[in-house]
């Protein structure tokens, strides 16, 4: 008798477990129908004589040699180089600043300096030759470099490229550093 009694309870715990995995579909199911999805949105709302960074100096991928070299993004997007650096897709974008004015303003723009290094897991790297993207472009430095915000809007945004010196052998990695850009409205 301790045989049938023992197997009729594991019978009916199977008929148990069966009847609640095929009510678990069902009731899942309107769940799955309701759930949500959430993406965020962002909005900046200037004030007047006021500019901030949209995005940063990515020089994109790199692929170093026994030769050291250079990377240049220019204030346009255009990716180039030198020597033993090889460029590795098509990565790369220039920093990029907006801000807001008035229309005929004019604006000193200066770096806190003219030369920076980036660090990573191998010997830091020299960043150059800092260039904003204006008609024509002009290198940056820390002598102001004066500008004319010509929106009618006084709505205004720039590029700023610059110069990656890549050492030879130069360890692979992610490489980061900061750039300060000063501008004052006049």
């Amino acid at each position: 008798m301790r045989t049938r009694h023992t197997h009729r309870p594991l019978r009916s715990q199977r008929g148990l477990a069966i009847f609640a995995l095929l009510l678990a579909p069902v009731a899942v199911s309107p769940a799955f129908a309701q759930n949500n999805t959430q993406a965020q949105t962002d909005a900046i709302v200037l004030r007047p004589l006021s500019f901030f960074k949209v995005n940063d100096l990515d020089f994109g991928s790199i692929i170093a040699s026994g030769t050291a070299g250079t990377v240049r993004i220019a204030p346009d997007g255009s990716r180039s180089r030198t020597g033993g650096a090889t460029l590795a897709g098509n990565d790369g974008e220039p920093a990029r600043f907006a801000g807001l004015g008035t229309p005929n303003r004019q604006v000193n723009i200066s770096l806190g300096s003219n030369t920076i290094f980036i660090t990573g897991p191998g010997v830091r790297m020299r960043v150059r030759d800092f260039e904003i993207g204006s008609t024509p472009t002009a290198i940056l430095s820390t002598t102001p470099t004066r500008f004319t915000i010509a929106s009618a809007l006084g709505n205004y945004n720039f590029p700023v490229g610059a110069t990656l010196e890549v050492g030879a052998n130069q360890t692979p990695g992610d490489y980061s550093g900061t750039f300060t850009v000063t501008l004052n409205y006049l």
